[in-house]
This record gives C-alpha cells, structure tokens and sequence, in this order.
C-alpha cells in the first residue's frame, strides 16, 4: 500500500499537525522529509520535556505525536504516561519507535495508550500507513463522540415543574432495573424522551436501543418486522431477516404506539416477555434475547381491554411500572424554557445568530391551551424564529388556532360608563365593512401613527413604547407607508 498525500484522507480538511520528537537530529530530519512531503505539518523536540510543553500548549494543536524512547532526562515511555494521566480524556494518538527495543517496551508503550509502536530504522511506508490509520482513527472518535453528544441534546428533557421533577424521580427509580415500563400519556408530550432517558440510565446504556412505531407498521408484516423471518417463508422473504427483538438484544427495544398493535402480534410479544424466546416467521426454532422492553401509548389501554382491542395478561405484564407524562397544561410553567431551548437549537442547527426573545411572547406561549403539546410547542416557536428579526416578538408569533373570541370575559361596565376612546372600537365605523384582516391593520397603523406623533417622530423611543424592536418598527412604517407628519 502506497500513502503520498495527507489528503488520502477523506475525513481531513486541513493539512494534520505531527509532533516528533526524538534526540537524534538525523532522524527527526528523516521523518519530517517522508511526512511533510505527504502533505503533513510536522513540528519537532529533541526531548520529552520539550515534547510535554508543546503538547500543553491551547493555541497550538497537534493530531499525532511520534515518541522515541530512549531520551535525556524523561525517557519516551515516562512522558507517554504523564501524559496520559495529566490528560486523561484526551486521545491524541501516539507512536512509539525505538532502536533498542525489546519486547517487554513494546508491551508497556501500548499498555500506557500507545497507538502503534515500531523499530528502527525506519520504513517509509509502514511510517505513512501507520501515521494515516492512528489519524484517521481519532478523528472517527470525535466525530463518533460529537454525535452522541448531539444526541443527548436531541433527546434531552427539558423542564423544572413540579410535575416534570416526579417524573424525573420515577425515571431515576426504574432506569437501574431490568422492569417492563409502560409509558403514556398525550401525543406529543415526549414519550420517546423517556423511554430514551430510562435506556441511557440504565446498565443497558451502552447496547442497542431499538425503537418501533407500531402504529406504522401494517398488520400483515408486524410479525416479520418485530420477530424475523427465515428465507421463503412467505412471498417476498428472499433471504433471513433479524428482527427488532433480536436486534435490540442486550439492549432495550422500545415498541411505541403499542395500543395500535395487532391482537395476534401481542400474543407472541407476551410470550417473549414471559420466557425471552423469538421464532422467526418460517422456523421452528426458538431463539433466546435478553431484551428489556419499554412501551408507550396515548390511548387508555384499560379501555381498550375492556372493549376487547388489546390483551389483559399483556397489559399487565407491560404494566410492571407506569409512567405517566404531564400533558403541557399541567406544566405551563416549563413553557418559557422550552421555547429558549428550540429557539437555541434551531438557530444552532441552522447557522443563525442566536436569537432573544421578547418576555412578552412567554407570557403569551403560556396562555395558550397546547392540544398539541411540547410537539405542537417546537413547531410554534421554529416558525417564530423563521419569521423574526433579531429578536422574536409577539408579532412574530402564528395565530392561535385553538383560541375562543369567548375565552376571555369582558369587564362588565356601568349602564352609563362611556368606552375608553384610546381603545379601538369593536365595532367597524358606520358603513364601512372590513374584514378582520384589513380592521386589525388599520388599527395597528393608527396606533403607531399616534405612537410617533407622542414621541415627536423619534422612532427608538416609539419602538421602547410599543415594546418592539427598531428594525421592526421600520419594517412596519414601510409596509403602512406612513409618512413623518401625518396625522393620526
């Protein structure tokens, strides 16, 4: 195998950084001609305790040190684990090379977090390889680690109610056992964040977690998707095929929607849960999983045994433990944090400048029934932030369409009590007939007329009064075309 180019990689984007160090000048010419003409950056030490203050230093990164041995004052091996305990969490890779090595060194280079470890002298070749390989490693690692911390962020559950604390406390208790846990609640409040949060909680944290949707999955194939099938075992079966047991196995496997599911399919997943065993459609051979199952519904699965939709003896054998997730009515108080949390990840996950948010809009989110939940929530405040400036406003926000002309009571006034003139009328002006769109309009024209009238035409101070941004002030006075002097 022949290596010539640093770009050989495809996961490098800038040319890798490469520490040598080795007391001997001859060698460390050697392995900057054969690595900078591969298209590495190489950087040199002539001793371990220069090679230590290099590689303390922030402002100068290097992806691969390549350590000899035998050097004056700290030798190579002692270096390679003062470096590895003063630093433990970082995976800089680290070849070991030596011209007097013996079997004994070679072992306790790699024992102390060596990478690779090679003799002298030198081949050209083996160096590139080795050198690509230990790279191209460690950049898989943190992209592997940067993904998973992704996912966490993902699937974090966010809140700090009183409601949201019990549930964290139940969670807390079960994730540690090997129990069934039968999660429900309404469409949208996060059930899959539970289930996620009880798998990464528990010793089952580093297997599979394997999640199915019940409910989208059609009658005919939910056998063969959940326990497998074996080749020609029904038409369209051209070779086995593992199923979800089998591949959440030592892992948990999460059936969501189980209420969906069909009355035949629950009678073999009860008999996995009873004796942890799987048949695969078109065999007779029963095969043995070890999988903790968590199940999720929105549906009133006591209901549903009672007009003969699904199982009694799986129902309570799914309902070892239930967890029951607060509808976002019942947690109005999590609203503001949530919605700062969406709006931080979808600008993240967008390249936006992290946006504010006005105080006003959180009241106003807060008001809100949410039928729709923490789903219906996210949804809101993405188009928000779609739609805003530098700060998101209540102007921003979609209308409501769950909201009642009636939900709110009108103050009852004395017989001969006269309107507020500064309030708009409800009522359009004699023969005139507006509608919603163009009345709302005109009002909010006039009243930021009259706004800038009061503050002699100093739109800052008008946009402080209207609770605002200035950008959007003038984006309103250029939609209204209203013109400086005017009268309201």
């Amino acid at each position: 195998m022949s290596v010539t180019s640093a770009q050989a990689d495809p996961l490098s984007t800038v040319a890798p950084t490469i520490l040598v160090v080795d007391d001997e000048p001859n060698i460390r010419r050697t392995l900057e001609m054969v690595l900078t003409g591969a298209g590495y950056q190489v950087v040199e030490a002539a001793s371990a305790e220069q090679a230590l203050e290099r590689l303390n230093a922030p402002d100068k990164p290097v992806d691969l040190a390549i350590l000899d041995i035998k050097l004056p004052g700290i030798s190579g091996l002692e270096a390679l684990k003062q470096l590895r305990t003063e630093h433990p969490s970082d995976e800089l890779p680290v070849i070991v090379i030596s011209g007097h090595a013996t079997v004994d060194d070679a072992v306790r280079a790699i024992r102390l977090g060596a990478t690779d470890f090679f003799e002298k002298p030198l081949n050209r070749e083996r160096v590139l390889v080795s050198v690509q390989n230990c790279i191209r490693t460690a950049r898989l690692g943190r992209t592997v680690e940067q993904m998973q911390a992704e996912l966490e962020r993902r699937y974090q559950m966010i809140g700090a109610s009183d409601a949201m604390k019990r549930l964290y406390g139940d969670i807390d208790k079960v994730a540690p056992t090997r129990a069934t846990v039968l999660i429900t609640g309404p469409s949208g409040t996060g059930k899959e964040l539970v289930s996620r949060a009880i798998h990464r909680l528990s010793p089952r944290a580093v297997a599979p977690f394997v999640k199915v949707n019940c409910a989208a999955i059609p009658k005919e194939l939910i056998e063969s998707e959940l326990f497998g099938h074996e080749k020609g075992s029904f038409t369209g079966a051209h070779g086995r095929k593992r199923g979800f047991f089998e591949q959440a196995h030592g892992g948990t496997l999460f059936l969501d929607e189980i209420g969906d599911m069909d009355l035949a399919a629950q009678a073999k997943v009860l008999r996995v849960l009873q004796n942890g065993e799987v048949i695969r459609v078109g065999s007779e051979h029963a095969l043995q999983v070890d999988v903790r199952v968590l199940a999720a519904t929105n549906k009133d699965l006591a209901k549903e045994v009672a007009e003969g939709r699904f199982r009694e003896d799986l129902f309570f054998r799914l309902e070892v433990f239930p967890v029951r997730v607060p509808a976002l009515s019942q947690r109005r108080e999590d609203v503001p944090i949530l919605a700062r949390s969406f709006v931080e990840a979808f600008c993240r996950e967008n390249g936006f400048c992290n946006k504010k948010i006005q105080p006003g809009v959180f009241e106003a989110l807060s008001r809100r029934a949410w039928p729709g939940n923490v789903r219906e929530l996210k949804n809101v405040v993405e188009r928000a932030a779609i739609l805003s400036s530098d700060v998101i406003t209540i102007a921003d926000l979609p209308e409501d369409p769950h909201a009642s002309p009636f939900d709110e009571e009108s103050e009852p006034r004395d017989e001969g009590e006269t309107r507020d003139s500064t309030r708009p009328s409800a009522r359009p002006p004699a023969g005139e007939r507006l509608t919603l769109r163009e009345y709302r309009e005109k009002a909010e024209r006039s009243y930021i007329v009259q706004t800038l009238i009061d503050m002699d035409w100093n739109v800052s101070k008008a946009a402080v009064a209207l609770g605002v941004e200035r950008t959007n002030l003038h984006k309103k006075v250029r939609a209204y075309k209203i013109r400086r002097g005017e009268q309201a």
